[in-house]
């Protein structure tokens, strides 16, 4: 078994919970496209990729989902509207784990070098130290022994806010003055994981997103300090988003995509929000693999991304009754 441990009946209560605002509004949006029809017709099909553009699912992942009901229409001569649903999210799924291939349960440290290294990106209130303090939390509720180094040196109180989650958690946070060489932080950071052994080493970074040059200098520097002590390092350069803004998120997507490579995705404040199908969009699209999401506000309130189970708690409406007309 893997390190997050099996999806559990918990988790995915806490996710279908998380995910319950886009679902009510997916589901009474697709209830009025079939109203009064047997089958999956054109006009039906116009109605769904309407309803998909207006989840945030995004335009070009859109026409994928509808091309590939149309070929499966074509190849069954038959749809009915009550199989929609079903149809749906196994297009869906199928879609995002095409850009996921890392099992969500198998997934583990590396056993050939440590400390694991994240460098965390995002710009400000996108839930970044809240992830960054929920992460440090399963890792080490894990058995594994982690640092944190505040290397977002830029924004006064960042520094503070990432000192809480360490004395909440029970990490050490590694950190220098207001101003000071972000770099450095780092370097020290991977210098005191190492030298005492710790299995996992999460970095903050600044999100000065309106300053692409000066973020892509500083996240170059801050990876090639690191790779003085630690040649792998960074192992994943996580970006934190948040889910609640829609297409805002996957614009950020592309801005910091273009700056420096980003290898995972972490989507928060999911919860309480009808713009759940974004995390669709951004997999499907940017083909960068989602690894969290956050679904609620509580530290253990982050879910390893499982897409089969995340296109479930969104799409599954046979478990709903009723749908109120929004």
């Amino acid at each position: 078994m893997g390190f997050f441990g099996l999806f559990n009946k918990k988790k995915k209560e806490v996710l279908d919970k998380g995910l319950e605002t886009t679902k009510q509004s997916v589901f009474s949006k697709i209830t009025r496209a079939v109203a009064g029809k047997s089958k999956v017709d054109d006009e039906v099909l116009d109605n769904l990729e309407e309803i998909l553009i207006t989840s945030d699912v995004g335009v070009d992942t859109t026409v994928k989902i509808i091309q590939r009901i149309e070929e499966r229409i074509a190849r069954d001569k038959y749809v009915s509207t009550s199989e929609l649903n079903t149809v749906l999210r196994a297009e869906i799924a199928t879609l995002l784990t095409e850009n996921n291939t890392e099992n969500a349960e198998d997934w583990d440290l590396p056993t050939d070098h440590k400390p694991y290294v994240i460098l965390v990106v995002g710009v400000n209130g996108v839930g970044k130290t809240t992830t960054i303090g929920k992460l440090a939390y399963q890792f080490k509720n894990a058995g594994k022994k982690v640092y944190l180094g505040a290397a977002d040196t830029f924004r006064a109180a960042a520094v503070e806010q990432i000192q809480i989650w360490g004395d909440r958690v029970g990490v050490p946070v590694i950190k220098q003055q207001m101003g000071s060489d972000p770099a450095s932080v780092a370097f020290d950071t991977l210098q005191s994981a190492k030298a005492n052994g710790a299995d996992v080493v999460i970095i903050d970074t600044a999100g000065r997103l309106h300053n692409k040059v000066g973020l892509m200098n500083e996240l170059k520097k801050i990876k090639d300090v690191m790779k003085k002590i630690l040649p792998e390092a960074p192992d994943d350069v996580m970006l934190v988003l948040d889910g609640s803004t829609g297409q805002n998120a996957f614009e950020q997507a592309k801005q910091f995509a273009s700056v420096t490579q980003i290898t995972s995705l972490a989507i928060t404040k999911l919860d309480g929000t009808a713009k759940g199908g974004i995390a669709v969009a951004i997999q499907a699209e940017l083909g960068i693999p989602v690894k969290y999401i956050g679904v609620g506000e509580k530290i253990d309130d982050l879910n390893k991304f499982n897409p089969k189970e995340f296109v479930d708690a969104l799409f599954n409406i046979e478990k709903n009754t009723t749908a109120d007309d929004k």
